[in-house]
């Protein structure tokens, strides 16, 4: 059994995935746009060029995306990606990142439980974790 997130972002899909390429070295697997789907008269008005569904791969983890119902407003809440590394510098450099045109919620720090943590909502709302592996 797997589990993967799909995130939906309401028409902004395109530009979260040139983000996430940019800043997280994520890798585009699959991309099929609104236009190729066989039953048209299902796709959002105005749909045609935006992200029906995608996959991206960022590290070892999959992630599916799509533009959804297109209306510009995406929300993300109730849950955190969350993104392990195995070293500080990698860390903070993700961190800080994920935080260009965010939000910090929890500024990146050293906490009783890892060599370093924190809390950011990147420019889409898309709230992450980010954490250095703590060493056994």
């Amino acid at each position: 059994m797997q589990i993967q997130p799909y995130l939906f972002f309401d028409g902004r899909c395109e530009e979260a995935l040139e983000y996430y390429k940019a800043k997280l070295g994520a890798k585009v697997e699959m991309l099929m746009r609104f236009k190729e789907n066989p039953e048209p008269a299902a796709n959002p008005p105005g749909s045609a060029d935006k992200v029906m569904h995608s996959c991206i791969r960022i590290g070892d983890t999959a992630v599916m995306a799509s533009d959804g119902n297109c209306a510009g407003k995406p929300s993300f809440q109730g849950f955190s990606l969350s993104l392990t590394t195995k070293d500080l510098p990698e860390a903070k450099r993700l961190f800080a990142a994920l935080g260009e045109g965010g939000q910090v919620n929890m500024p990146f720090a050293q906490t009783f439980f890892s060599p370093g943590f924190g809390m950011v909502a990147d420019r889409f709302g898309v709230s992450w974790m980010v954490i250095v592996e703590a060493k056994k």
